[in-house]
């Protein structure tokens, strides 16, 4: 089915999570995977202004490659990230076309809509601001992505009926979250006639590698089928999807994620119920719902490593402390943050926190935990 005008098969490559190579993302890599998505006969890329190197990287990847009209690209502005004036937050779109070299954007997206941030988007008028790019032929398609409540998409999408589609967080784990409340997100975004790009369908990889009770479930229903592959279909068997955003970071996640959304097939009703159990097996496990999108990294004054301390934290609820204590190295240290115990609780994480995580007091259970 069309949106937009527009055919997009449901597998979108995200670009938030390229592979790495000393330190610095695997553009060599990032050349077979776009080569293979492509071949496949996929089209549509993500990235962001926000995503360290992944605009530059696209550019060598795919658009110094390809024909310009053989595929779709997508990035953000995130107006509320160190803009103090308009001209400021207009500033990353142009810096967002020289890093791409792409000419035009065929979706452009106002960057993580919802509680504080919105109001930096309103204060500049960058609403305005981007029906004018539509109207110059800068920007094909106009939307948002969006973080918060039922309630506050709803509120946007009154004020602003002329945005053409909404990014919400869609998967199995969070849609009946009431903190995420993906479900809700969801049915407003179609009451307002609006189709829905996904995102974080595994949930920063958290639904790739689930618990054990979970995989178990999966296993016992399809052997043969990746725990990520539940999590991407079910997000691209929902009404009114523009497609299902992966934020691969190898060539085999990309053969994978192709070999069951080459030929995609929605989910029946017997997996259906597959999902309800995993649903149900995944809530009795408590775990810190972070996707380290580290937009609380951007905000934070002393440099915690604060999306890595959760991740070792789910790694010692899943695995033990003698497992998570021998990533610290790695997640922690190696990438140059310091660790739980330095948090001065400012607040500023929380705010920026797209899934309403008490991150002060999670960061203080993991000082005593990991430490």
């Amino acid at each position: 089915m069309a949106y937009l005008g527009e055919e997009i098969r449901k597998l979108g490559f995200g670009l938030m999570r390229l592979p790495q190579k000393d330190g610095a993302i695997d553009v060599e890599q990032t050349k077979q995977m776009v080569d293979l998505f492509l071949e496949a006969g996929f089209t549509y890329f993500d990235t962001a202004w926000a995503y360290a190197g992944s605009e530059d990287a696209i550019r060598q990847a795919l658009v110094e490659r390809y024909p310009r009209e053989s595929y779709q690209l997508a990035t953000k502005n995130a107006a509320w990230i160190d803009c103090k004036t308009r001209e400021e937050a207009i500033a990353q779109f142009d810096a967002s076309l020289s890093r791409t070299g792409a000419g035009y954007f065929d979706y452009y997206l106002l960057h993580n809509l919802g509680e504080g941030r919105t109001k930096y988007f309103d204060d500049y008028d960058m609403w305005a601001w981007i029906r004018e790019k539509k109207e110059a032929g800068q920007i094909k398609h106009m939307g948002f992505s969006f973080h918060s409540t039922p309630e506050e998409l709803e509120e946007i999408l009154e004020k602003h009926p002329e945005m053409e589609f909404v990014q919400l967080q869609i998967n199995y784990a969070d849609w009946e979250n009431p903190a995420i409340q993906s479900r809700g997100c969801y049915e407003v975004a179609r009451a307002h006639g609006k189709p829905v790009i996904v995102m974080e369908p595994v949930k920063g990889g958290m639904l790739a590698n689930p618990p054990e009770a979970v995989r178990e479930v999966f296993r016992e229903a399809d052997p043969d089928a990746s725990c990520a592959s539940w999590g991407i279909r079910f997000a691209a068997s929902l009404e009114g999807i523009i497609t299902v955003l992966s934020g691969m970071s190898s060539v085999e996640q990309m053969k994978d994620n192709l070999s069951y959304m080459k030929e995609f097939k929605g989910i029946s009703k017997s997996e259906r119920a597959t999902l309800e159990k995993a649903q149900e097996a995944l809530r009795a496990i408590p775990l810190i719902p972070c996707t380290s999108c580290d937009y609380c990294a951007k905000v934070c004054p002393e440099g915690i490593g604060i999306s890595g301390s959760f991740t070792l934290m789910n790694y010692c609820t899943l695995y033990g402390k003698e497992a998570a204590a021998g990533q610290m190295g790695w997640v922690i240290d190696g990438h140059g943050k310091k660790k739980p115990d330095q948090c001065v609780k400012c607040g500023k994480c929380e705010q920026a926190c797209p899934q309403h995580i008490k991150i002060r007091d999670e960061l203080e259970k993991a000082a005593r935990a990991l430490l």
